[in-house]
């Protein structure tokens, strides 16, 4: 029996409670998963890819059959690169579900051998997203217990009042 290989596609931009949560139980229906950091220069991060692949190891050291890597172009064809046809996406409210909906259709469109699979994500992280996570540290706000610890300490880095400009 072959290993079946998934990729969780993202920007992590930081990596949140709710993207382990996907990350772990994606785990329990595939052998592999790879973590899969967007390069989008349309967007703006507050973490370079380097500081995002040290957090995601960090927060997922010890757990087994992960890769974290980035690609840039066609998800789909970096599926096929990874000799992976999965796609996992974690959905927290309709509106993620219209734009999943959107993109695992058009992903379907420029290849019909690679699958979308949505998982709920617990209901627990069902109002957290990155933007509001960063939002929330960047008026020192406590996100502890939303984050990894090693984001929340890299968020702190990032916001704090006495960091040189």
């Amino acid at each position: 029996m072959s290993e079946k290989t998934a990729i969780y596609p993202g920007f992590f931009d930081p990596i949140t409670n709710g993207h382990l949560s996907i990350v772990n139980r994606a785990l329990k229906i595939f052998d592999k998963l790879i973590i899969a950091i967007l390069k989008n220069p349309q967007k703006a991060p507050l973490f370079s890819i380097e500081e995002r692949i040290y957090m995601i190891r960090e927060a997922l050291k010890g757990v087994e059959n992960i890769e974290v890597d980035t690609f840039d172009g066609l998800l789909v064809d970096y599926a096929v690169e990874k000799n992976s046809n999965v796609v996992v996406r974690g959905l927290r409210a309709l509106s993620d579900f219209e734009y999943e909906f959107q993109m695992a259709l058009m992903n379907r469109k420029l290849n019909r051998n690679v699958q979308s699979i949505f998982l709920m994500t617990d209901y627990k992280w069902f109002y957290t997203s990155s933007t509001i996570i960063k939002e929330a540290a960047s008026f020192g706000g406590d996100i502890s217990g939303l984050v990894p610890d090693v984001v929340n300490r890299k968020l702190k880095e990032k916001f704090s009042p006495t960091k040189n400009t």
